[in-house]
């Protein structure tokens, strides 16, 4: 679904004072669940939701990272760029712009949760 999401399915996720917070935090830097739960002043259930949906939507992205004491945990990224939304001819059409990950960072991240 995330490529293909309905246009209804994301414009009504981002009606969603949650979703919207997740997204506004998380495209300065990942985060956990706890600490959205905890800038978004919502409880962790409630993020939880929102992150599934996020995800299934593809404008989130999840990634796992090794706690000091070596335990792992997820943390969440906008993967979201920039929505346009277009009314032409009687039509409604939304272009969804996905953010791209350079191939070093990627490995930088995945390298730095190894350690």
């Amino acid at each position: 679904m995330s490529e293909d999401a309905p246009l209804s399915d994301i414009l009504a996720l981002l009606d969603d004072e949650y979703a919207r917070a997740i997204l506004t935090e998380t495209s300065v830097e990942p985060m956990s669940a706890s600490t959205l739960s905890d800038r978004c002043d919502a409880s962790l259930p409630t993020i939880y939701r929102r992150l599934d949906r996020l995800r299934e939507c593809g404008l989130i992205s999840e990634q796992t990272e090794l706690a000091p004491d070596g335990n792992h945990y997820s943390v969440y990224e906008a993967s979201l760029e920039r929505l346009e939304l277009t009314l032409e001819d009687g039509t409604l059409s939304l272009e969804v712009t996905r953010r791209e990950e350079d191939v070093a960072d990627k490995f930088t991240r995945l390298w730095e949760g190894m350690r």
